[in-house]
C-alpha cells in the first residue's frame, strides 16, 4: 500500500515538509480545537440556560365590564290609524319630520259627519219640544184628575209621554256626542310627540275605520331603549362571584351602561339599566335586558345594532396575565409556564374566567410574585433551565405556540375598565376608576 509522501529526503540527514501537507495538518487541528471548545455540539448536549422574558404577577383592582349585543328600539311607538271612513283630503306633515302631540296630520272629508251632527242637533230640538208639550200636558191632567175631570188612564198616558220625551232628549244628546266625535276624527292628529315615518296613504285615498287603515307611524326617539341579550350562564357566574366576594357591586348595585356603535365608536351618553325580562328564551338560553339611553341628537335609530357595555362589579385583587402567555394542554386546560425553584421551568394549570382586553383574568394557579414566562415558549419544556429577564428586554420569537402542542387562546368576549396594560401582569395599585 502506498501512502502520500508527507516528507521527502532530498538531502541526507534532513526532511522537507510539503506546503499542502502542512495546510492539511493545520486545518485538522483547528477542527479538533473547535470540537473541544463546544462539547456536546451536534450530539444534543446542553447549551446553557435559555433567556426568557417574564412578567411578575401582582394583584390590582379592576372594574369588570361585559359587552352585550343589542338592538335599538323606540321609547314609544304610535300607529296613526283611521277612525272614520272617508276620503283623505290633505296631508299636513313632511315625512321623516318631528311632530308634536296633537299636531294635525291628515284631513278626512268631514261633509257626511257634519251632516250627521246637524241631524242629531235637529233631533234634539224636536225632542225638547215634544218633552215640553208632554210635561205641560202631564201637569194639566194631574190637576184635572183631582176633580175627576179625566180618568186615571188618561193621566197615566200623559205621564208616560212626558217620561218618554225626556228619554228621547238623552238619546238625542248621545247621538250628538257621537256625531261630534266622528267629526273630530276627520282631523287626524299626532297621538304622541316624535318622528313620523313615511305616509302610508295619499290624498284621495279611501280609509276605513272597520279595518283601521294604517296611515303613518310615529316613534319617540329621545330617549330610546336598547334591548340586549345576556346568557343565563353569565348571569349565574356573576351572582356566584358577587356572593363569594370575588366581585363587589358598584354604586349600590346600580349598573353603569355605556354604548358602542357597530364600528367601535363610543356613544357619549350614559345609559341606565331599567329592567330584565323574567323569562328565558329557550332557543338561545338567554334573557333580555332593557337599557334606557338619552338620544338628544337622534344618533340612535330603531333597529340599529349596538353593543352595550355593562359594569358587573369590582374585582379588588384581580390577577391578569397576557393571553400570549397562556396555552392549553392536551386536556384543554389553560396553562402557563413560570420560573420555578433553581431557575427551572414549571407548568401551572390555571383557572381563567374571562378575557380582559388582551389578558386573561386568572382565579387560581398563580399567586403574586410568580414570574410568568411570556416569550420563547416554543423553546421550553418543563424542567428546562432558564435565565429570566424583563419581558421587554427579550425579543419575542417569530412564531408562538404552546408547549406540548397547545395553542395560545384569546376570546374577546368581555372587557374591563382600567385593566393593566399588556406589559404588566396586574400591576399592584392600579385604579379601578377613570
Amino acid at each position: 500500500m502506498k501512502f502520500p509522501a508527507l516528507f521527502s529526503s532530498r538531502r541526507p540527514g534532513g526532511f522537507h515538509v510539503s506546503a499542502s501537507a502542512l495546510l492539511g495538518l493545520l486545518l485538522l487541528a483547528g477542527c479538533r480545537k473547535k470540537d473541544a471548545a463546544a462539547p456536546g455540539a451536534g450530539m444534543g448536549g446542553p447549551a446553557g440556560p435559555t433567556e426568557v422574558g417574564v412578567l411578575t404577577v401582582a394583584t390590582a383592582p379592576v372594574t369588570l365590564t361585559q359587552n352585550l349585543p343589542g338592538r335599538v328600539s323606540a321609547f314609544r311607538v304610535a300607529e296613526v290609524r283611521a277612525r272614520v271612513n272617508g276620503i283623505v283630503l290633505k296631508r299636513h306633515f313632511d315625512e321623516g319630520a318631528d311632530v308634536k302631540e296633537g299636531q294635525l296630520l291628515y284631513e278626512i272629508d268631514p261633509a257626511p259627519y257634519q251632516a250627521a251632527l246637524d241631524s242629531a242637533n235637529a233631533t234634539l230640538a224636536r225632542g225638547e219640544a215634544n218633552a215640553a208639550a208632554a210635561e205641560s200636558k202631564e201637569k194639566r191632567f194631574k190637576q184635572l184628575l183631582s176633580s175627576r175631570a179625566v180618568s186615571q188612564q188618561d193621566y197615566n198616558d200623559a205621564l208616560a209621554a212626558r217620561l218618554t220625551s225626556a228619554a228621547d232628549i238623552q238619546a238625542a244628546k248621545a247621538t250628538i256626542q257621537s256625531a261630534r266625535i266622528d267629526l273630530e276624527y276627520t282631523k287626524v292628529t299626532a297621538p304622541i310627540s316624535g318622528r313620523i315615518g313615511i305616509s302610508q296613504v295619499t290624498e284621495g285615498a279611501y280609509v276605513q275605520s272597520s279595518n283601521a287603515t294604517l296611515m303613518a307611524t310615529i316613534q319617540q326617539l329621545d330617549p330610546v331603549y336598547v334591548d340586549v341579550t345576556q346568557a343565563t350562564s353569565q348571569i349565574l357566574q356573576l351572582k356566584q362571584d358577587l356572593a363569594n366576594g370575588r366581585l363587589k357591586a358598584d354604586k349600590a348595585g346600580l349598573a353603569e351602561v355605556r354604548l358602542l356603535f357597530d364600528n367601535g365608536q363610543l356613544y357619549p351618553e350614559m345609559g341606565r339599566l331599567q329592567t330584565s325580562d323574567v323569562t328565558v328564551n329557550p332557543s338561545s338560553n338567554s334573557v333580555t335586558v332593557r337599557v334606557v339611553f338619552p338620544n338628544p341628537k337622534r344618533d340612535l335609530l330603531p333597529g340599529m345594532f349596538v353593543r352595550a357595555r355593562l359594569e358587573e362589579g369590582n374585582a379588588p385583587d384581580a390577577i391578569l396575565v397576557p393571553q400570549l402567555a397562556v396555552t392549553r394542554n392536551t386536556r384543554g386546560e389553560p396553562t402557563a409556564m413560570v420560573v420555578g425553584a433553581g431557575g427551572k421551568v414549571e407548568v401551572r394549570v390555571l383557572r381563567t374566567t374571562r378575557t380582559v382586553g388582551n389578558q386573561w383574568l386568572v382565579t387560581s394557579g398563580l399567586k403574586p410574585g410568580d414570574q410568568v414566562i411570556v416569550n420563547n415558549l416554543q423553546k421550553l419544556r418543563p424542567g428546562a433551565d432558564v435565565k429570566p429577564a424583563p419581558a421587554d428586554a427579550v425579543p419575542a420569537a417569530p412564531a408562538q405556540a404552546g408547549a406540548g402542542g397547545g395553542t395560545t387562546t384569546g376570546e374577546p368576549v368581555l372587557a374591563a375598565k382600567n385593566a393593566p396594560p399588556p406589559g404588566a401582569a396586574g400591576k399592584s395599585g392600579s385604579s379601578a376608576k377613570q
